[in-house]
């Protein structure tokens, strides 16, 4: 197996979907499937430091232990191992609860082929991928009264930018500045705006109408 190969854990209760999507994944360039299992209680057999994949694709509704509790269970654990949620539902609680867990994406089981590899795609290079749902129900958690915090010219171009698809290096050299200043806008404006992470960064923006959807 080629050094670069992305191995991924698959866990969903329902055999027949794990065997189908297994083939799909399998089937992709760079993709493997390491193993299976039916629940977190499964997973936590087979997955030791020397078996730990790069992603976890991860069904919430299952017997024993169920994928919200997986999913706390691999950030206490396996912090560095990515998680991409695989459900039927698009249950506003349950897509926040994943979310607050720090999963990387979200996809529905009768998702699109193609959809499927954008999101490995985009994981794998440490972006997440989020349906247009989980963006609006993100949005409409977001309800805080906007706080009256000023942010100078520079911030606010650095948080317009942070909220397209550009990379930090590609910011960087949009806004004619180092890689290192670059990370200096992005943690002051986390610690100013009391946000961890680029998702909350374009909330934000969107919430306080810097940018539009």
């Amino acid at each position: 197996m080629p050094a670069d190969t992305i191995e991924i854990a698959l866990v969903d209760d329902h055999r027949l979907f794990r065997s189908g999507l297994a083939s799909l994944i399998n089937s992709l360039n760079g993709y493997n499937i390491i193993y299976e299992a039916s629940n977190g209680v499964d997973l936590g057999r087979k997955l030791t430091p020397k078996t730990k994949p790069h992603i976890v694709l991860l069904d919430i509704n299952m017997p024993l232990m169920d994928g919200i509790d997986t999913a706390k269970w691999l950030r206490v654990n396996y912090p560095d191992v990515k998680v991409i949620v695989l459900s039927m539902f698009e249950d506003a609680e349950k897509v926040l609860a994943m979310l607050r867990l720090g999963i990387k994406g979200y996809l529905l089981k009768d998702a699109e082929p193609h959809e499927f590899e954008q999101a490995l795609q985009k994981v794998t290079n440490n972006e997440v991928y989020f349906p247009q749902f989980v963006t609006k129900h993100l949005v409409h958690n977001y309800n805080q009264e906007p706080e009256k915090i000023k942010l100078n010219s520079r911030e606010i171009e650095f948080l317009k930018l942070a909220s397209t698809e550009m990379t930090y290096k590609e910011i960087a050299d949009r806004m004619c500045i180092s890689a290192r200043t670059v990370d200096g806008y992005r943690d002051q404006l986390f610690e100013k705006l009391n946000i961890k992470s680029r998702v909350g960064l374009v909330l934000y923006a969107i919430k306080n109408k810097l940018i539009e959807l």
